[in-house]
């Protein structure tokens, strides 16, 4: 193995680590429902268990910026061994907690160790890699993402029936990745030098914002899949969790179909005409959605959302690690974690006075009229010079 394209078990290591990302939040999906009932008792008990679900997803993004800059001047391993070690800590602190705000903090903690993880091996990816490689690996790696959310999800919709807390145990995986990472990862070299006064010198495109911000509008949309699609699917009279775990999974097969074959998929098409194609799938997607009363329709409506952000998830990775230049790369994919999961963290909060006015079926009646707006959007935008300038190999990065 070598320190410039990185040896087979680099590779999977890399993929293992990135499939804790995924996992660490809709592992859980499944038991939202039975959640509910065991904390029935508990005032504003619906909130609080879809907040069990989502605040990792705050303080991912409130750790990634700052991992992102301790990763630019002190390296991208150091931290990740004990962000490992904290993940399956308190993951599966589920098993055995009993106060509903004793969940909170244990998620809370799950969430700093994503936030640093998720930031050191998405960097690394672009570390390790340049060009074409790099763009085959990005949609291998969110292919790879939600393969393993396929897995863990049918998991832990198989142990939501034997008990709502024995899903927990997946978060213990971590402790089987570790130590791969020791042996099989490796600090990229640096021949130059980087000093915290030339690190602030150096910037990125401020374009760069636009992609944060579509990124949290994305994920603002997309995390009703987790957070609410048990609940409309127990309302279709879908009484088995193991059903309703496969049914999520679905949207993560076909992201996973999606991001696989993203390299494909983009060929010539600019970023821009990426971002129309997987808003106009989701828009479709939740349409869908709203107007079937048939478990198998829901299947397929998921089928076409994981497809819309399967391509959409790799096109944003890429774009901003053309735009990031090398010297802040950690700090610019930081803050693109934070956007991330800034928006998986504020669905629930924006959307769920919707719900209760209008059922889930309202929600995604909305996303269904938006969405395809966004995406005629995307079109127009595609055909600015001002903004296609920023698109492609060639963008400007640092300028």
């Amino acid at each position: 193995m070598t320190q410039t394209d990185g040896g087979g078990m680099t590779k999977l290591t890399l993929l293992l680590v990135s499939s804790l990302t995924i996992m660490s939040i809709i592992t859980i999906s499944p038991v939202l429902p039975q959640m509910t009932q065991a904390f029935s008792g508990h005032q504003n008990a619906a909130m609080l268990v879809r907040l069990i679900l989502t605040i990792p997803a705050l303080f991912i993004a409130i750790t990634a910026p700052v991992a992102g800059r301790l990763i630019d001047r002190f390296g991208r391993l150091p931290l990740l061994s004990g962000s490992l070690l904290l993940y399956a800590l308190a993951g599966s602190a589920g098993l055995y907690l009993q106060e509903i705000y004793a969940f909170l903090i244990a998620r809370a903690l799950l969430g700093i160790a994503v936030g640093v993880s998720m930031t050191i091996v998405v960097t690394l990816v672009a570390d390790y890699y340049t060009g074409p490689d790099r763009q085959r690996f990005v949609g291998i790696q969110i292919a790879f993402m939600s393969i393993g959310g396929i897995l863990f999800l049918t998991l832990s919709g198989v142990l939501a029936d034997i008990g709502w807390r024995y899903p927990f145990l997946i978060y213990l995986v971590a402790l089987i990745i570790l130590p791969f990472t020791w042996r099989f990862l490796y600090e990229p070299d640096r021949s130059i030098p980087v000093t915290h006064a030339s690190i602030n010198k150096v910037k990125a495109p401020a374009f760069i914002y636009f992609l944060f911000v579509n990124t949290l509008l994305m994920w603002i949309a997309f995390f009703l899949v987790p957070v609410q699609v048990p609940f409309h699917l127990v309302g279709l009279g879908v009484k088995q969790n193991a059903l309703i775990g496969l049914a999520i999974a679905t949207s993560t097969a076909s992201s996973a179909v999606s991001s696989y074959y993203f390299h494909r998929i983009k060929g010539n098409r600019t970023h821009l005409a990426i971002f129309s194609l997987g808003y106009l799938l989701m828009g479709c997607g939740f349409g869908l959605l709203a107007i079937t009363t048939v478990y198998g329709l829901a299947v397929l409506a998921l089928f076409f959302l994981g497809l819309g952000i399967g391509m959409m998830m790799p096109n944003t990775n890429m774009w901003v690690m053309q735009l990031a230049p090398p010297a802040i790369r950690g700090q610019e994919i930081g803050k693109l974690t934070t956007f991330w999961f800034m928006g998986q963290f504020l669905s629930p909060i924006l959307l769920q006075p919707m719900v209760k006015q209008a059922g889930t079926s309202g929600a995604f009646t909305l996303m269904a009229i938006l969405l395809p707006v966004i995406a005629l959007a995307f079109v127009l935008l595609n055909r600015m010079g001002s903004i296609r300038r920023y698109d492609g190999d060639l963008a400007p990065a640092g300028k």
